[in-house]
């Protein structure tokens, strides 16, 4: 098992092979024993068998029973016979109804897993258990057990199960996925479509990859096959350590095509502590969203960056009276780091700031205004509804509507009717984008009717006059790029616009 071989190895022991069968030199001698041949003169490319034989009996069939009614609206129930958390097939229906109303039935999913101590303690993915009735835990010798939940966290689609099987039982330990790099081989195990003690290999295709699953999205991508019934199982690398759990597949089928996704170890050791802990997950709390930065709107924010989409996360809206607020921190503001630790984009700030302890200080390095700063802010514990206290805008009062010709948009005060169409509260203040016209700068930035203009820069706007000097500043300030803050469907971002002709952006 702690054998090591490279890739770079494997590959010129497959090229020693290709130039055996591409030139035999005893190919056409007669009554020559070809298998001793090769036996003799060719070395075999280096295996998994040993990996396999001593990790396999810590990896896990989850079998899972829980009832969903077809009628309903549960966005978890199986639309089409798959467990929930996989792709979906299209024009494959659930049984046939033929418009009769369904009735609850018993339904039963299956997943991995792995056992991670002596004690029968294993991980699992948080969709493989999820509104589970009864949970049974087989080994890979066919034993099985029934399971309880220690913990689960849908955040970061993490369940712990515990089974007592009387006896110390075969683990594995957590590998650092920090250490992890494209290329290397892993291999991954589970139960695919309910075939037990499947293994398949491949390598990191690629790190950090964010599918848009959960906020804290920061996926090793691997092209070893995965399917249904993979989700939960362990992702080893070739030491035997675990340096993910396989969670979900890219496909247009609902079928493994190379593309797969696996929660890294080091997320995993954080969460899981906890969960056995605690039963839950507390994270560190800041109070700010956040969007990655494009070239327009570093043009815009005067930020002097070569890669803006990997320098920083700029903060598009600060919940009221959180610790950002109450630290000084505003929107326009790019965070580049926490605790020294690079922030790249908005996902490595969600993760940084999620693993400070609640009520530990956070050393906060921003830019503003093109110059670099620091705060401590000692962070809070995250509320159930983290987004609900972002600001809708300032307070200030309501001016006529104006057209801003450079821009191609149109603008009205928000009143009262505004404020109820647009779901905003009574202090909510800015300018209503009310027109755009086709093909202008606006458009083609995305802008839309209904966009509620809240911020030009790092500047508030409380009206439409002040949106459209602004907007003048800006565009002198910065060679005709304006960066916009806007609220639209209660989400707060920015969008970086380019008079000028240049390529638009918003994100």
């Amino acid at each position: 098992m702690r054998t090591r071989f490279t890739t770079s190895t494997a590959l010129s022991l497959a090229l020693i092979g290709a130039t055996l069968i591409n030139a035999p030199a005893w190919a056409d001698q007669s009554g020559l024993d070809a298998t001793q041949a090769v036996q003799q003169s060719f070395t075999p490319v280096p295996d998994f068998s040993k990996l396999v034989k001593l990790t396999s009996p810590t990896v896990v069939s989850v079998d899972v029973h829980l009832k969903l009614n077809q009628t309903s609206d549960d966005q978890n129930a199986p639309a089409n016979g798959l467990p929930p958390g996989f792709p979906q097939i299209p024009g494959f229906p659930f049984g046939f109804g033929f418009g009769q109303p369904q009735q609850p039935q018993a339904v039963e999913a299956k997943g991995s897993g792995f056992i991670i101590d002596p004690n029968g303690t294993i991980v699992t993915n948080n969709h493989v258990v999820k509104d589970a009735r009864t949970i049974t835990v087989t080994l890979s010798d066919g034993r099985t057990y029934p399971a309880k939940v220690l913990g689960t966290d849908p955040k970061t689609d993490l369940a712990v199960l515990k089974i007592n099987a009387g006896k110390p039982l075969p683990y594995v330990e957590l590998g650092a996925s920090a250490d992890v790099v494209p290329g290397q081989w892993v291999v991954a195990m589970g139960n695919p479509f309910g075939l037990e003690n499947t293994v398949t290999a491949g390598i990191v295709s690629a790190l950090g990859r964010d599918i848009g699953d959960g906020p804290y999205d920061r996926f090793i991508q691997i092209d070893a096959p995965i399917n249904e019934g993979n989700s939960g199982g362990p992702l080893f690398n070739q030491q035997g350590q675990v340096i993910g759990i396989n969670t979900a597949i890219l496909s247009p089928t609902g079928g493994s095509v190379g593309i797969g996704f696996a929660i890294p170890s080091d997320m995993i050791k954080r969460v899981v502590t906890q969960l056995i802990s605690h039963g839950k997950v507390v994270r560190g709390y800041l109070g700010v969203a956040a969007q990655e930065i494009t070239p327009q709107m570093a043009a815009a924010l005067g930020l002097s960056t070569t890669e803006p989409d990997k320098d920083g996360a700029l903060v598009a809206a600060i919940s009221a009276g959180s610790p950002a607020d109450k630290a000084g921190l505003k929107p326009g503001d790019v965070i580049t780091a926490v605790n020294g630790q690079t922030v790249t984009n908005p996902g490595d700030l969600a993760t940084d700031i999620a693993n400070v302890d609640p009520n530990a200080d956070a050393k906060i390095t921003y830019l503003r205004n093109g110059k670099s700063q620091t705060l401590s802010i000692a962070v809070t514990t995250m509320p159930a509804n983290p987004d609900a206290g972002f600001q809708q805008g300032g307070q200030g009062g309501d001016g006529a509507a104006t057209a801003t010709a450079p821009l191609g948009l149109t603008l009205a005060p928000l009143d009262d009717n505004a404020r109820s169409q647009l779901g905003l509260g009574s202090d909510a203040s800015g300018a209503v984008v009310t027109a755009v016209k086709p093909n202008s700068p606006a458009d083609m930035a995305g802008l839309q009717p209904g966009d509620l203009i809240v911020g030009v820069g790092n500047a508030d706007i409380h009206t439409p006059d002040e949106a459209v000097k602004a907007i003048k500043d800006a565009q002198h300030r910065n060679h005709g790029a304006v960066a916009l803050r806007i609220i639209r469907q209660g989400q707060a971002l920015f969008v970086g616009i380019d008079v000028n002709g240049g390529d638009n952006g918003n994100n």
